[in-house]
This record gives structure tokens, sequence and C-alpha cells, in this order.
């Protein structure tokens, strides 16, 4: 049986595959692509991480809200 996890990114649950991160335990910080948990890392990790993803606007993908958002050219003139 694949042991699974449910992790939040952003305050969104999702459900992610811990195969590769056996050692991974309740309340760690892990790296997900594509629904598979890929390494645990420490939380200033994390937050940097994700503050790259925001910056590069792949959190607004991922969450799904891009279309809820106001254009990002409209700010940058």
């Amino acid at each position: 049986m694949v042991r699974m996890a449910r992790v939040s990114f952003g305050g969104i649950i999702k459900e992610a595959s811990l195969e590769m991160v056996p050692q991974a335990k309740v309340d760690d910080y892990v790296l997900v692509h594509v629904g598979v948990a890929i390494s645990v890392v420490d939380e200033e990790e994390a937050k940097q991480t994700f503050r790259y993803l925001e910056a590069m606007g792949e959190v607004e993908d991922e969450l799904n809200i891009s279309e809820f958002l106001p254009d990002r050219e409209e700010y940058s003139n």
C-alpha cells in the first residue's frame, strides 16, 4: 500500500505520496512534485521555496486562482 499524506499548500489541502520520503512524519515540510513528496525540507527552505514560486506566479497557477487576480502587467507600468 502506498503511504499518503495530506499536505497544505497555501491553505489548500492536497494528497501526496510519501513513497520517496519514508522518513517524513506529521508536521514535516515536504517538497511535492506532481503529487509525490520528493524531499523533506526545513521550515526556512519551505518558506523560501514558497516565496520563489509566488514570485514566478506558480502559486496562483497551482491554487487555480490566477483568474481572480488583477493582470500583472497593469502593475508593472
